[in-house]
């Protein structure tokens, strides 16, 4: 958590001195963005490109409950609360660029 705030903020503040505020080495800062994603994480980059598709297919009509139960038809392996915090944790940032986009 301490890292990706870092990285999200540190246009506007030098990465050395957000370093120095969140009491971790710039060492370990660097070390953090070059690692690879985890399986967590790369498993819910696909989920999310599932969400997103069948959330267009589906006229942007469905919720958490009947997404799940689509997800879980095409094969995916899936709970209600996963597809959830997918989608909250990604669905800000679209809800962002909708609005910038003229």
């Amino acid at each position: 958590m301490r890292f990706a705030f870092i990285k999200r903020h540190q246009n506007a503040v030098p990465a050395t001195r957000l370093c120095q505020i969140m009491d971790v080495s710039s060492r370990g800062f660097r070390a953090w963005r070059s690692r690879p994603a985890c399986l967590r994480q790369r498993e819910d980059m696909v989920l999310l490109a599932h969400i997103r598709e069948q959330h267009r297919l589906s006229l942007q009509s469905y919720g958490r409950p009947r997404m799940t139960e689509e997800l879980k038809e095409i094969g995916l392996d899936v709970g209600h609360r996963r597809v959830g915090r997918v989608h909250r944790e990604n669905d800000s940032l679209d809800h962002f660029l909708i609005l910038l986009t003229p």
